[in-house]
């Protein structure tokens, strides 16, 4: 099992940063991609940014060059950095990892939400 926690997000001004982190925990060495998605209320979750075990990283287009993603694979961390908000990046941000696929599909795990706001 993994656990993920995330810290960070809250309110900013739209051109201001956030930056956001998620810790995770238990058995971390079998983690393959890490990556961060979003949601905004009556949408589907999307993906916002992810970074392989290897360090490949994709961005969704919409925060191309905004958005930093990072993380630690010998202490199980993940951040994104995020830079030039606009209000439509408010969303709820999740925290996401996977190991790979078993007989029922996807082993993925979910952090509980993080909301980040981007208004004047």
């Amino acid at each position: 099992q993994v656990q993920l926690v995330e810290s960070g997000g809250g309110s900013v001004q739209p051109g201001g940063s956030l930056s956001l982190a998620c810790a995770a925990s238990g058995w971390i060495q079998a983690i393959n991609t890490m990556g961060w998605y979003r949601q905004v209320p009556g949408k589907q979750r999307e993906l916002v940014a992810e970074i392989t075990r290897g360090g490949s990283i994709q961005y969704a287009d919409a925060v191309k060059g905004r958005f930093t993603i990072t993380r630690d694979n010998e202490k199980g961390t993940l951040f994104l950095q995020m830079d030039s908000l606009k209000p439509e990046d408010t969303a709820v941000y999740y925290c996401n990892a996977d190991r790979g696929y078993g007989p029922s599909g996807k082993i993925e795990y979910w952090g509980q939400g993080t909301q980040v706001t981007v208004s004047s």
